[in-house]
């Protein structure tokens, strides 16, 4: 393959070039490294790797097993924040397959890890490479798909981050299905699961590589002009990523967009137990697996509802339909608990961990919004180290506040009460967040340097 094939400019397209197919370009990336949400179904097996029907005193435990997938969120926030420009300069082909290494050789790398059953290379493979490859791999369509999409960009956005939540609807089964057909009397399946795993992600995501495009410079939509119907808090200026992160409105969507996540990704690692203990007797494992997977569902389809319905409410009011309806549903989950209707407190968190996929989906166009198109994709990367924050804030308020409660006579139905209006107040913090929004000061935008006489 040759080195021009990864050049920005190899990647322009021609003359009526059809933008929906880019879309799914950015899917096949998306796709993969959702699988990240279904790591969970490894833990047990990871458990077992020399007792293999149990846990033997050699083998990890499942809180050191953990910590990959920790690892991995909190690295895919770093290297989008540290790689974002990188991936504005060399254009979404190079940048993806960076991603496509980097994701599937951390299986590789890993499966290295379980054949001499050392969990530092575990961390360094799935953890540490393979986040990396999320973060560069998430980022890389966006700037791309806004740029296509100028009309449309929460639609345009919606249609990419919607894969990563649905990943996991591939990837559980997937792995499932492999480690059964790998199992054999002297091996769990996981080390030969995480080689083929490895090898089938970077395929996939070679898709998205090889058929990626990216607009020229002077394009736009047949009958579009972006001076029409101007809206409030969007620009048409750009600011660049080191100005971006002076200004006080990238903070402030920092604190939306962790808030945001905050209060969805503890619940989304808890809601298997949360459901089984609320309703102590009445939901089984298997019921419960079933409500995981519904919240899966709304996970990704509220990516796309909620980032297409944000190009006409506008972004700001998105969230602030987001904030307040979710402090509204949290709050009412006790009373539902102590109901014990099943069906209502299932109704509310679908809405709830819609919003929750919604808000991932929206931000790229919020942030394009606020600060043009130039290099959204370095700022978004920039931004996602609120999702680092957020991925480790969430599990440990919802659990340790409920272990807590237990530890101190609270029965397991009455355990996550407090925390629910925890996640009320840190909702009431990104809503104040989101109506302090305004448009950047002209201070920050951007000014092409003036040529020399």
């Amino acid at each position: 393959m040759p080195s021009s094939f990864f050049d920005r400019e190899s990647t322009v397209a021609p003359a009526g070039y059809n933008r929906f197919l880019v879309p799914p370009a950015a899917l096949a990336v998306h796709l993969s490294i959702g699988q990240a949400y279904a790591f969970s179904t490894f833990n047990l097996p990871l458990t077992k790797l020399i007792g293999m029907t149990h846990s033997a005193p050699a083998d990890w435990k499942l809180t050191d097993v953990g910590w990959t997938f920790s690892i991995a969120i909190v690295l895919l926030g770093l290297s989008a924040a540290v790689f974002g420009r990188w991936v504005e300069r060399v254009g979404p082909r190079l940048s993806m397959f960076a991603a496509a290494l980097c994701f599937g050789g951390g299986f590789i790398v890993s499966a290295v890890g379980i054949h001499f059953h050392q969990i530092w290379i575990v961390y360094l493979g799935y953890g540490v490479l393979g986040g990396c490859g999320l973060g560069i791999g998430y980022i890389s369509p966006v700037s791309t798909l806004i740029k296509w999409f100028p009309d449309r960009p929460g639609m345009a956005t919606g249609m990419a981050i919607m894969g990563f939540g649905g990943g996991a609807l591939i990837a559980a089964p997937l792995s499932l299905l492999l480690m059964e057909h790998f199992k054999t009397p002297t091996s769990t399946g996981v080390l030969e699961t995480f080689v083929t795993m490895g090898v089938i992600y970077f395929m996939f995501m070679m898709i998205g590589v090889i058929s990626v495009r990216v607009p020229a410079s002077d394009w736009k939509p047949a009958g579009w002009s972006a001076s029409e119907k101007p809206k409030p808090l969007v620009t048409d200026a750009n600011v660049t990523v080191d100005m971006a992160w002076r200004t006080r409105q990238f903070w402030l969507l920092w604190g939306v967009l962790c808030m945001n996540v905050t209060a969805g990704i503890g619940v989304l690692g808890q809601a298997s137990p949360m459901i089984q203990e609320i309703f102590a007797g009445r939901v089984t494992p298997a019921a419960a697996a079933g409500f995981v997977g519904l919240l899966s569902l709304f996970n990704m389809g509220g990516r796309f509802f909620w980032a297409t319905t944000s190009d006409y409410l506008g972004r700001r009011n998105t969230y602030m339909v987001f904030f307040l309806l979710g402090i509204l549903l949290y709050s009412s989950v006790p009373s539902l608990g102590h109901l014990g209707s099943i069906s209502l407190f299932v109704a509310a968190f679908v809405v709830i961990l819609s919003m929750y996929g919604g808000g991932f989906a929206t931000i790229p166009a919020y942030l394009r919004d606020m600060f043009g198109t130039m290099q959204v994709g370095a700022i978004h990367g920039r931004l996602l180290t609120a999702w680092s924050v957020a991925g480790v804030l969430g599990p440990v308020l919802v659990n340790y506040i409920r272990q807590f409660q237990i530890d101190h006579g609270v029965a397991k139905a009455q355990a996550y009460s407090i925390t629910m209006y925890i996640m009320c107040g840190l909702l009431l913090v990104g809503f104040l967040c989101n109506l302090a929004m305004r448009p950047v000061h002209e201070r920050y935008h951007y000014r092409a340097p003036t040529p020399a006489k």
